[in-house]
């Protein structure tokens, strides 16, 4: 029986290589250190401070108007829909 030595996939010998652990952002809110309690921020104050500037509209994510089935957006009004009004 004679053996036949192979190579190794590169990914394997790279195994023993220290793994880069990514750092914990800071708090978005004050900067301070993260508490995993109330990640990703460090104290209930700065979670419920985020939490009101997306309540009230600070915090916007931009979206697309919605179309209609007939492909009108739904802020464009048709000429038979201003006569009724």
């Amino acid at each position: 029986m004679m053996l036949v030595r192979t190579r190794v996939a590169p990914y394997i010998s790279r195994m023993s290589e220290p793994v880069d652990i990514p750092r914990l952002q800071p708090c978005p809110i004050c900067s301070k250190a993260v508490v995993e309690q109330f990640r990703p921020f460090c104290s209930r104050r700065c979670a419920d401070v985020d939490l009101n500037r997306w309540l009230s509209a600070i915090y916007v994510v931009p979206a697309k108007p919605e179309e209609d089935e007939d492909g009108r957006v739904e802020d464009e009004q048709s000429p038979k829909d201003q006569q009724v009004r």
